[in-house]
């Protein structure tokens, strides 16, 4: 399959579980804080899909999830479930890409 493709789909699934996970919690501004956790995981997924590097996946994935997941740790304070969730989450996409990812 397409590598953007792939990327496409797996953001967002990944955006989806992310707005799922976080839908029995409280916010101040709830419809702001699931469009933002949907955007940055779907991100994660598409700079995935698009990204070539002869790094492997399971080294990409977690370093681009990583990456995009700190701006959104540093704002929350919640520095250890965004971001392990967000390398966890780009360690998952970046195999998927890696193996079926043409």
């Amino acid at each position: 399959m397409d590598r953007v493709l792939l990327g496409l789909i797996c953001g967002v699934a990944f955006g989806l579980i992310s707005v799922a996970l976080m839908l029995p919690m409280q916010f101040a501004d709830k419809r702001a804080a699931l469009l933002g956790a949907f955007l940055n995981r779907f991100a994660i997924g598409f700079v995935l899909g698009c990204v070539r590097l002869d790094w492997p996946g399971w080294l990409v994935g977690p370093l681009f999830g990583l990456l995009l997941s700190l701006p959104d740790a540093i704002i929350t304070k919640a520095y250890v479930p965004v971001s392990v969730f967000g390398a966890l989450g780009g360690l998952v996409i970046g195999l998927v890409v890696q193996r079926w990812g043409v």
